[in-house]
C-alpha cells in the first residue's frame, strides 16, 4: 500500500517508480487509500491502482484487507512494512525497516495511556514475529537491521536480503549554475518565510524519543555558550505531539527554528543552503536524511549509533549521541574547518555512488521472481 511521500512512503514511492521503468512483463496492483489516490498515476500499462479505504495499523486492516487482496488473485504480495494481516494466507515478502519498538518500547514514546500502550506493544510484537515467520523472504535496508532481525527475532540470515535505499537524485550541476540566480531569489524568499536569518545547522525528521532531539537541543545550548550565537538550528518535520513537546522545552528560543512539514522542493532548498546537517538519532534502520543532505552538498555530522556508520561511511563526522558536549564540539569542529568540509564533500561524492533507487528496484524485482519461482 502506498503512503505519504516521506519515510517509508518515500521508499514505496521510489520502488514503484523504478519498477515501472524496468519491468514491462509482470502485472502490478498498487493498493491506495482515498487520501493518496491522486498522488500516484501509473505510467506503465502493467501497473494498476486499487482503492482500499482501510486505516493503516488498524483492526480493519487485519480483518478486511486479506479479502481485498485475494480478489486480485495475486501470485505474490509485497507488504512494504511489518503490518501484515495475520489472516492473510497467500505468498508474500515483507520489508522490515527496523525493530525500533523492540528496543525502545517506552511508554513516553507514545500519546497512549500505559494500558493501551502495553496492549498495542504486545500486538505489534506478535504481528512482526508472525510476518517474518510466514514471509517467503524478508527485505531490509541495512546489514545492521539484518543482524538485528536475526538476533532479536531468531530468523535465519539466509531468509533476509538487504537492499539499500537512496537519496535524491543528484542535480545536473551545469543546469544548476545556469539557473542559480533565479534559484537564489526563490531561496531567499523561502528562508524569510521560516525566519531563517543566519547561517544554519539543519535536522530533518521526526521528533520521536529515539531521534534524540532533546539531547540535540541541550548540545545546541552548549554550542552557543562555547562558540557564540552566529548560527540558527533549523528543525524540519511534521508538527505532532512530540514536536510540540520539544517546543515547550525551548520557550521560543530565537535561534531554534521549527518549519513543520515541507514539500520536496523546499526541502532540497533547505538542504542546499544549510552550513551543516546534524543527525543525533539513537537508532535507525537506514538513515536517509543525512544521505539526502550529502547529495545536496551539505557536510554531515552524525550519531555513531546503530546502522549510521554503515550507511554514511567516511562521508560524515561522528559523535556519541549521549554526550552533549561532544555533539556541540563536533558540530563546531566541522563548521570551523574548511579542510574537513572539503574532505567530507569529496568522500560523500564517492560514497553516494553505491546508492541507487534503480539498483534497489532491480534487486527487489529479482526477489519477486525468485520467490514466485519457488511457489
Amino acid at each position: 500500500m502506498l503512503g505519504p511521500s516521506f519515510g517509508i512512503g518515500r521508499y514505496i514511492e521510489q520502488l514503484i517508480a523504478y519498477l515501472e521503468q524496468i519491468d514491462t512483463v509482470n502485472q502490478y496492483f498498487i493498493f491506495l487509500r482515498s487520501e493518496n489516490w491522486d498522488t500516484y498515476n501509473p505510467k506503465a500499462g502493467n501497473f494498476q491502482k486499487v482503492k482500499v479505504d482501510i486505516p493503516w495499523y488498524s483492526f480493519q486492516e487485519q480483518l478486511i484487507l486479506p479479502s481485498v487482496i485475494r480478489k486480485q488473485n495475486l501470485d505474490l504480495m509485497h507488504f512494504p512494512h511489518f503490518n501484515v494481516p495475520i489472516l492473510y494466507r497467500g505468498p508474500f515478502v515483507v520489508t522490515i525497516h527496523d525493530l525500533i519498538m523492540f528496543h525502545y518500547p517506552r511508554a513516553e514514546a507514545t500519546t497512549l495511556g500505559p494500558v493501551i500502550f502495553w496492549m498495542k506493544d504486545k500486538i505489534h510484537r506478535f504481528v512482526v514475529r508472525r510476518a517474518v515467520k510466514k514471509s517467503h523472504c524478508i527485505i531490509t535496508t541495512s546489514q545492521f537491521t539484518l543482524h538485528d532481525i536475526v538476533k532479536t527475532l531468531g530468523v535465519s540470515k539466509e531468509k533476509i536480503v538487504v537492499t539499500y535505499q537512496a537519496p535524491f537524485e543528484l542535480r545536473d550541476r551545469e543546469q544548476e549554475t545556469r539557473e542559480r540566480e533565479q534559484e537564489s531569489k526563490k531561496e531567499e524568499k523561502m528562508l524569510k518565510t521560516y525566519n531563517i536569518n543566519k547561517p544554519y545547522i539543519l535536522y530533518v525528521g521526526a521528533a520521536y524519543p529515539h531521534k534524540n532531539l532533546e539531547k540535540l537541543v541541550e548540545a545546541w545550548k552548549m554550542f552557543e555558550e562555547k562558540y557564540g550565537k552566529n548560527y540558527q538550528l533549523v528543525l524540519v518535520g511534521k508538527e505532532d505531539y512530540f514536536y510540540k513537546r520539544l517546543k515547550s522545552t525551548i520557550n521560543h528560543h530565537q535561534s531554534v527554528v521549527f518549519t513543520g512539514f515541507v514539500d520536496d522542493e523546499t526541502l532540497i532548498g533547505l538542504y542546499e543552503n544549510a552550513h551543516l546537517y546534524v543527525f543525533p538519532s539513537l537508532y535507525e534502520g537506514f538513515g536517509l536524511p543525512p544521505l539526502e543532505a550529502m547529495s545536496c552538498g551539505t557536510p554531515v555530522v552524525s550519531s555513531n549509533a546503530s546502522c549510521l556508520p554503515e550507511i554514511l561511511g567516511e562521508a560524515a563526522m561522528y559523535f556519541d549521541p549521549e554526550n552533549v558536549e561532544q555533539i556541540a564540539d563536533v558540530m563546531y569542529g566541522v563548521l570551523s574547518n574548511k579542510d574537513i568540509q572539503m574532505e567530507l564533500h569529496e568522500n560523500a561524492r564517492q560514497h553516494l555512488k553505491q546508492f541507487s533507487w534503480n539498483k534497489l528496484a532491480r534487486e527487489t524485482l529479482e526477489i519477486y521472481e525468485k520467490t514466485s519461482d519457488k511457489h
